[in-house]
């Protein structure tokens, strides 16, 4: 008898740790897809506080749009990029030494909304830092936030597929030469200028614009009808397509070339047709 016991009882043993081996033993079923379990942890708040500092070796100014709180993890998204462009320009101070260059160091560093609504919230981020030589470094980034998906919308989510980045790259060339060419043509150069500056800067346009994600990261969402996408306005700092005289530089991209892309779970923030 007491042999039976002892066989029930290591029976019950190791059904009990088998089931402790599997995740969500104890009877548990695994959380589908959507459940609160399965869901990223609520970012930590962080307070957007504008940030103006003086002194006699640099000089920062950093501002927020108001009502940003209401979405958290945008807010840390922009404090971190904040934070950043902080802490390199007093990298440079230090490096620097006491009085620099006799001239203060400088960050501008502005964030305006692009567009707020209940699907989409964007912001753009357009300053500059300048730690020495003829002009500042260009600080150019946007983001865009998904309020419903909580969620920064990045652009290897939004179109996967590498073929898509090729259509887009291609749209974007064919825009930036085409532009290039009438800025050109307006300055009535001689021949050989001309040429000399349709080839140098198209090089930049080219390499600045390879199909990958990486080199599309600024974006901002054009609005449609029914409140959806009719394009995407991708943003190019100064030295990606061309020279720092050239300035920001923007090609839409219509939501016609973009949708045969886009990864199903986006879809319906565009117009179709």
């Amino acid at each position: 008898m007491k042999r039976l016991l002892f066989c029930v009882l290591l029976l019950v043993l190791a059904g009990c740790r088998r089931e402790a081996d599997v995740p969500g033993g104890s009877g548990a079923t695994a959380p589908a897809p959507g459940d609160a379990a399965t869901q990223p942890a609520a970012p930590a708040e962080v307070a957007l506080v504008d940030v103006m500092e003086s002194t006699s070796g640099y000089i920062i100014g950093i501002s927020y749009p108001p009502g940003m709180a209401r979405y958290p993890g945008l807010a840390v998204a922009l404090k971190a990029y904040a934070d950043t462009a902080r802490d390199d320009l007093m990298d440079a101070v230090t490096a620097a030494g006491e009085g620099g260059e006799g001239m203060p160091y400088d960050l501008s560093l502005p964030f305006d909304v692009v567009l707020e609504t209940p699907q989409m919230v964007a912001v753009k981020a357009e300053g500059t830092s300048y730690t020495g030589g003829a002009h500042g470094t260009p600080l150019v980034a946007r983001f865009v936030w998904l309020p419903e998906r909580q969620e920064l919308l990045r652009p290897e989510a939004l179109i996967p597929d590498p073929a898509g980045w090729r259509d887009v790259s291609a749209f974007v060339r064919e825009s930036l030469h085409a532009a290039l060419s009438q800025r050109i043509d307006a300055e009535e150069l001689e021949p050989e200028e001309r040429a000399r500056l349709l080839r140098s800067i198209g090089r930049m346009i080219d390499d600045g614009t390879g199909p990958e994600a990486g080199n599309f990261n600024a974006f901002e969402p054009v609005p449609g009808p029914g409140g959806r996408l009719r394009a995407l306005r991708f943003v190019f700092p100064p030295y990606q397509v061309g020279p720092y005289s050239d300035g920001v530089q923007t090609v839409e991209v219509p939501a016609s070339v973009l949708l045969p892309h886009v990864a199903p779970a986006y879809r319906e923030l565009f117009a179709v047709g």
